[in-house]
């Protein structure tokens, strides 16, 4: 007989199944009445606890008596842990759906978790570290929790068969936003690195989402998050391609522009997606789209403008004007998704700030484009003082132009650009531009209106803090995943 290490039983070994290495049978034996034989005692097998979940919870669909692999925190911390990512966790990773019902996170994660110990290891790490920092002392158990997570996914990975499995793809892209909130960006990067070749193992992202769409999802967006820039291609607009694809409506007859729009100096490549994401918000008044397809249209626009201004191509301000004003409008009306796309979207709020600083003609003609490239601006900086007054100011003078006075002349001329009428878009922009008016009529600094609050609707993910717990080891326990996954 071979020499082997594997540790799962032979049939789901055979099977390319995850075994949850339960003796004297593993519970997928068990259920289909097989026999179970492992080539090698499974020396680190699981043994099994019973979830108790509180009266009264309204998730139904979580099984109260489904079983839960073993980690090293006692029973009732880990209770509390699965109570907060059941209750709380996934719908901060995921706000597009709040229905206990059908959010991904409930529906599809956590059972694939309750099977996969390095997956489940890994989701309480997500609920321990807000519990962690809201406590405010210490990261103990998050520490274990990590060193327990990348020893069960460094196996998994090692495996040829367990290691394209949808759960050791989203315990590694976890890991990577984990990383990238405590500061490690070059263990987060390793991480991105590492799944992409899971990914390429699997057929490429579009092979990855014909089979599993959350797993697809996540580590793409996730991935330009931590990178800063996209990972994966994009399609064509006909869905061709081994890339990100395009919704069903963005592959629609486009018509031409007959507005101003259609005379405005752009590249080719912009103005066909602005063009047909205008005709997506259209048809959307009549028919409107459910949140995760505005997600899947915000991970593609967001991707092919970004990989076409990473071209070779030197393109003009105005241009790359309506390209960043595009991306962060797509990442606005979306939200945050999965965790906090704040690095990035400072970063591109400073590339649109650079090139309306360059450009001083063009717009002149188009002032519509004007007021909302500074609407767009002033929502995004909301959370940089020192960009927020400069839009602002930048705001005041296209108002100024068009003797706009109140939000409703304001929303008329943004709506000539481009705009998704959603239930909270106008809750968005208004409290911006009804301040600025208000400042403008009683004479008041700028600086007064610098830190405006956003409504959100929506719970947005916070990120960890650069101080977070540094990636080294003390006493043998680890703290950092670095170079333990087998991605280094």
């Amino acid at each position: 007989m071979r020499h082997t290490l594997r540790r799962s039983c032979s049939a789901c070994a055979k099977s390319k199944h995850s075994c949850d290495l339960g003796t004297p049978r593993c519970s997928r034996c068990v259920k289909r009445k097989v026999q179970c034989l492992y080539a090698n005692e499974p020396l680190t097998a699981p043994q099994k606890k019973t979830i108790i979940l509180p009266l009264g919870t309204r998730f139904s669909s979580v099984d109260p008596f489904e079983s839960y692999p073993q980690t090293r925190l006692p029973r009732g911390h880990v209770q509390r842990l699965i109570h907060s990512f059941l209750h709380k966790i996934a719908f901060q990773y995921y706000p597009l759906d709040l229905s206990p019902t059908s959010n991904p996170f409930l529906v599809s994660w956590w059972p694939q978790a309750l099977g996969d110990p390095a997956l489940f290891h890994v989701s309480l790490q997500t609920a321990c570290l807000d519990e962690e920092l809201l406590a405010q002392r210490g990261f103990q158990a998050s520490t274990v929790l990590m060193a327990d997570s990348v020893a069960l996914l460094r196996r998994k990975v090692e495996d040829s068969a367990l290691a394209v499995q949808d759960g050791t793809m989203n315990s590694v892209i976890t890991l990577a936003a984990i990383e990238f909130g405590k500061g490690n960006t070059r263990v987060s990067e390793m991480h991105v690195a590492g799944v992409k070749r899971l990914v390429d193992l699997r057929g490429g992202i579009s092979s990855v989402r014909r089979t599993s769409p959350l797993t697809a999802r996540m580590v793409s967006w996730v991935s330009l998050l931590v990178m800063g820039h996209p990972q994966f291609d994009t399609q064509d607009d006909a869905g061709i391609g081994d890339g990100i694809p395009p919704i069903p409506e963005w592959r629609l007859d486009l018509p031409m522009l007959e507005d101003q729009l259609g005379n405005l100096n752009i590249d080719h490549p912009v103005k066909n997606v602005l063009t047909r994401l205008r005709c997506v918000f259209e048809r959307a008044q009549s028919a409107p789209f459910p949140n995760t397809r505005l997600h899947d249209l915000t991970c593609f626009a967001v991707h092919r403008l970004l990989l076409t201004a990473a071209g070779a191509h030197v393109s003009s301000p105005t241009t790359e004007c309506i390209r960043y004003g595009i991306v962060l409008y797509m990442f606005i009306i979306q939200g945050p998704t999965y965790f906090s796309h704040a690095a990035l979207m400072n970063k591109l709020v400073t590339n649109l700030r650079q090139h309306l600083e360059q450009q001083q003609v063009e717009f002149a003609a188009h002032l519509d484009v004007n007021v909302w490239l500074a609407a767009v601006g002033l929502v995004a900086s909301a959370n940089n003082t020192a960009h927020y007054e400069w839009f602002a100011e930048r705001a005041r003078a296209a108002s100024a132009s068009l003797q706009l006075r109140s939000w409703t002349d304001t929303l008329s001329c943004i709506k000539r650009v481009l705009w998704l009428e959603r239930v909270h878009s106008e809750g968005i922009f208004r409290p911006h531009w009804d301040m600025l008016f208000i400042s403008s009529h009683n004479d008041v600094p700028t600086t007064d209106i610098s830190q405006p609050t956003t409504p959100r609707s929506l719970v947005a993910i916070r990120s960890l803090p650069r101080g977070s717990p540094p990636g080294k080891k003390q006493s043998g326990v680890v703290t950092s995943s670095m170079d333990v996954i087998g991605f280094g």
